[in-house]
């Protein structure tokens, strides 16, 4: 196997930053825009009411300023760098907007009541 020169280096570094440059972005369509406050929801999926709304001040919000709720508790959410959301029910299966996140709460639930979490 050839030695790594200097010159093999720097070409292999030129492709991999020209090949970065031109990928494209691997963003959801519905990340566009995501610093845009989620538009407020209150209705009934699967027998269980489901809210979500603007939030200031105490609650679980990471920074998203937006809060969930499932039959009245607070549904702990949070949006990912890539526009996305999650739920501490739901973790590992990020959606595209926080009334999807309740959705797969209450789906997840499979209609056990949604605890409160623990603020500390």
């Amino acid at each position: 196997m050839p030695e790594l020169s200097r010159r093999r280096a720097l070409t292999a570094a030129a492709v991999v930053a020209s090949t970065a440059a031109t990928w494209p972005a691997s963003t959801p369509a519905t990340a566009a825009g995501h610093h845009d406050s989620p538009r407020t929801f209150d209705e009934v999926y699967k027998g269980r009411r489901i809210q979500g709304r603007p939030a200031a001040g105490a609650g679980h919000h990471h920074g998203a300023g937006y809060a969930v709720f499932v039959d009245g508790v607070e549904l702990h959410v949070m949006r990912n760098a890539d526009g996305t959301w999650i739920s501490v029910v739901s973790h590992y299966d990020p959606v595209p907007t926080p009334r999807a996140a309740a959705r797969a709460a209450v789906d997840e639930l499979q209609g056990a009541p949604l605890l409160p979490f623990p603020a500390n």
